[in-house]
């Protein structure tokens, strides 16, 4: 069994701890008050700093980036982070846009970490959508993170990233069938598009996870932002209404100090 350490920075940005490894999603380190332009019309002021400053967090192995072209997902701060770690593995598009040695993965491909004394990390790319049906072209490619490494006894650690519901999204999960989900949330809305949502809300996440029934469920992506249309109230009271086998699997990380969660 791993015992891995969560340190939930804010918004879609974890610090993830185990065997040796200092793995980063999503780096988003810029002070609250900005706002952002998304494309098409659409933007969101950020209304919450990180958690942490990046100045803190000291070395880190790889950076696991959803995809570059949001603000709220890769800042200006994030972006300057970047420079300073080896790996960073992200979107074929977004590969092209950062250059250098960005490694890129379209949904179902893998490639793999290892470093002496270290567990070797397999890392595959899962499916998103991350809007309603047909528009990737507006709102870009985006993908999520299946990790596997030796001696996880529930399966393993998966990253959903920004997406809602759909088929591929079920079906990749029942392949992998996690034990642990850093699950993106928030369900994103903006008043240009009305009642259309682009990453997923409660309802969305209850019936995801009844299919896959993992371990633990870790909600990220929720808060901080002015498009993020539920939060963790919301959430909340979505799964008063779930079965309870499934509401019971959701655990809040604190911001800024290390969870323990085994794997």
């Amino acid at each position: 069994m791993s015992d891995v350490r969560f340190t939930h920075i804010g918004g879609p940005t974890v610090l993830i701890e185990f065997g040796g490894w200092r793995l980063l999603t999503d780096p988003t380190f810029d002070a609250a008050g900005r706002t952002y332009a998304f494309g098409w019309g659409t933007s969101s002021r950020k209304l919450t700093g990180p958690a942490l400053p990046a100045s803190t967090l000291g070395g880190v192995d790889a950076v696991l980036l959803t995809h570059d072209h949001h603000g709220d997902n890769l800042d200006h701060a994030g972006r300057a982070l970047l420079a300073g770690v080896t790996t960073t593995i992200t979107t074929t598009s977004g590969a092209r846009r950062l250059g250098g040695a960005t490694r890129a993965l379209e949904a179902g491909q893998t490639t793999r970490l290892e470093a002496p004394g270290r567990p070797a990390i397999e890392i595959t790319a899962t499916p998103c959508r991350h809007g309603p049906p047909l528009s990737r072209p507006i709102t870009g490619e985006v993908i999520g993170f299946a990790l596997t490494w030796p001696g996880q006894a529930h399966g393993p650690l998966w990253i959903t990233g920004d997406t809602v519901y759909h088929r591929a999204l079920r079906r990749a999960a029942a392949r992998i069938r996690p034990g642990t989900v850093l699950l993106h949330l928030g369900g994103v809305g903006f008043p240009l598009t009305g009642p259309l949502r682009y990453t997923m809300t409660a309802r969305q996440a209850v019936r995801l996870c009844e299919a896959i029934a993992p371990r633990t469920i870790l909600p990220i992506h929720y808060e901080g932002w002015q498009h993020f249309r539920q939060d963790r109230d919301g959430i909340e009271r979505d799964l008063l209404h779930a079965p309870k086998q499934i509401s019971d699997l959701f655990h809040w990380l604190p911001t800024g100090s290390a969870e323990h969660v085994r794997i």
